[in-house]
């Protein structure tokens, strides 16, 4: 468990209400015993008590103590969520449901950050890897521990996709010319059963596979916007190790991959209809319940003052003397998105210039 205690003297809404507790557990009552994720609980608790005793008064760490225990004692163990985040202080007690995997986490501060607990989420590395020949072929998803062969509606070879598709290749008495027809058109129900797994899985895809069909692939694709990389060489009867060892150098640098594949998601998303961005319109978008996935570049916040209407909302300066003032009113939308169902990725600063530093992938 990962105990942070910072000492910097940080702001909360209008005045400062201390201490500010926060939480940050797995939280799968579903596929764990209850008794185990109460007594996780218990330690995490218990933790915080002796912080807040060690550093506050009796009269300031007494309550929110007391709102600790009893939200534990409240908490839904029916539930289907992944995470749990709780939030307490004098004034606030908050539980939030989350579907999104966080590693564990206590912050002992003077205010609840919402980016502590996105920055709290675990790393998991997952692509597909869609291995190709003019032969067969394979589609993987594709993870730190194994590979998992993914069924779909891709035929298993060209022989099977000739026999089930006679007309779709046309008489030619150039067997070289006739075999390219044939490639093509198997490489292009290939892509059409990649767009389908995509719906399902839309992550990052590796394409492996000799050139020459790397080169009828890449004119045949319409999911080039989630292709991260073609990795060339003849891969057709290569064990799940060999395949393995080829994805090493991509997934040391995942960090750049998975930003890569967000602005991937994020064009894709705009050319289907299911984009929306800059501050207000995200802000707009987020009360709907309907947010995918929210991104955000790191640095990214934007003071406005509680009370403007949503269409009106208009950044202000920082005025802590201001009871009005909400410290940032990104938080709030990351928030919604999160309850909602949803998921929110930090980016790099200036990758989402072209869409005013935020943007919301809609379900529908």
């Amino acid at each position: 468990m990962n105990v942070i205690i910072s000492k910097q003297q940080k702001q909360l809404i209008g005045t400062r209400y201390l201490p500010a507790v926060s939480i940050i557990l797995p939280f799968e009552p579903k596929m764990s015993l209850k008794a185990e994720v109460e007594y996780r609980l218990k330690i995490a608790i218990g933790k915080v008590e002796k912080e807040l005793m060690r550093n506050y008064s009796a009269e300031k760490a007494m309550p929110v103590i007391n709102k600790l225990h009893q939200l534990a004692r409240e908490l839904n163990f029916n539930t289907h969520k992944k995470s749990i985040a709780i939030f307490v202080s004098p004034l606030v007690e908050k539980v939030l449901y989350l579907d999104i995997y966080l590693e564990e986490k206590i912050v002992v501060d003077e205010s609840f950050e919402l980016r502590d607990l996105v920055n709290s989420k675990k790393q998991i590395i997952q692509y597909l890897i869609l291995l190709i020949s003019g032969k067969s072929s394979k589609m993987y998803l594709g993870n730190c521990s194994k590979f998992i062969l993914i069924k779909s509606n891709i035929p298993d070879s060209l022989q099977a996709f000739e026999k089930d598709n006679p007309d779709k290749v046309a008489p030619c008495s150039d067997q070289h010319i006739n075999k390219e027809i044939l490639v093509e058109k198997f490489l292009h129900d290939m892509d059409e059963g990649l767009t389908l797994i995509l719906n399902a899985y839309p992550l990052p895809v590796f394409v492996m596979g000799e050139q020459s069909v790397l080169v009828h692939f890449k004119k045949t694709t319409k999911n080039e916007k989630s292709i991260v990389h073609y990795v060339q060489d003849n891969y057709e009867e290569a064990a799940e190790s060999e395949i393995r060892e080829a994805m090493v150098p991509y997934v040391a640098e995942w960090r750049k991959l998975k930003q890569r594949a967000v602005i991937q998601e994020i064009e894709k998303a705009r050319s289907d209809n299911k984009l929306v961005y800059g501050i207000k319109e995200v802000c707009k978008a987020s009360t709907h319940k309907n947010g995918r996935l929210l991104i955000v570049e790191k640095n990214f916040m934007y003071p406005v003052q509680q009370g403007c209407h949503v269409d009106n909302i208009h950044k202000s300066d920082s005025n802590l003397h201001n009871r009005f003032y909400i410290k940032d009113t990104v938080d709030d939308v990351m928030e919604k998105i999160l309850v909602g169902g949803g998921d929110v990725e930090f980016v790099d600063n200036d990758l989402l210039k072209d869409y005013g530093q935020i943007a919301l992938i809609r379900y529908f």
